[in-house]
């Protein structure tokens, strides 16, 4: 499994400016709506960074924060002392959750399938940590399911990965490699770089048979 050494670090540089470039408040929102969380659940942010979800987050849940970064961590702990909110902000690779399974009703997973060095292991993790009829959301770039990355989308990916995040990266294979049911799609673009926010849900029953295509 790819480590998340190198996201430590480049996100302790980006903290003190993240939420100048990352917020996206109108879809986090959005997003979190689509979820449609009530009161006494147990929710689960993943890559939480500066916590700039928890303004979108109803009362009454119980909320479990994970992120590589300390230096994200402790803005979002800022955060919610502000917004009055208890949160268990802990430090975690995403890509190996330290949760046992079937603990969490909801989880969120914003702009980190395109950053997480293995987005197939993160998304296993979330599967298995989410109770049976579970769903997460999911809002981040993704090309279409159907389209391959331009030479020009392959060469500035060279940079962008370096730096921040992925931007060849398709939700669909991600998705088909778990048994979670994608429920709700919807597609925009932001700055030229196309974005997707879905609704994936955990099966009530779950095949026992392994991984679909292992």
């Amino acid at each position: 499994m790819n480590t998340n050494g190198w996201n430590r670090v480049r996100y302790t540089l980006w903290a003190p400016i993240y939420d100048m470039v990352a917020s996206f408040p109108r879809h986090r929102r959005r997003a979190i709506e689509l979820l449609g969380l009530s009161a006494g659940e147990k929710v689960l942010i993943v890559g939480a960074g500066t916590g700039a979800d928890l303004p979108f987050i109803p009362a009454n849940l119980r909320i479990t924060a994970v992120d590589i970064t300390p230096a994200m961590l402790q803005r979002l702990r800022q955060r919610a002392t502000s917004l009055g909110m208890t949160v268990d902000a802990q430090v975690m690779d995403g890509q190996a959750l330290e949760f046992s399974s079937e603990q969490f009703d909801a989880v969120i997973l914003h702009l980190i399938l395109a950053v997480i060095p293995d987005p197939i292991a993160c998304i296993r993790e979330v599967e298995r940590v989410l109770k049976p009829g579970g769903r997460a959301v999911v809002f981040d770039k993704f090309i279409p399911d159907d389209q391959e990355p331009s030479l020009g989308r392959r060469f500035v990916n060279a940079i962008t990965n370096l730096l921040f995040s992925d931007i060849t990266r398709k939700l669909g294979p991600l998705v088909a490699s778990t048994r979670l049911v994608l429920e709700h799609r919807e597609e925009t673009t932001i700055a030229g770089v196309p974005y997707q926010t879905v609704i994936l849900r955990k099966p009530t029953i779950i095949d026992p048979q392994p991984y679909p295509g292992l």
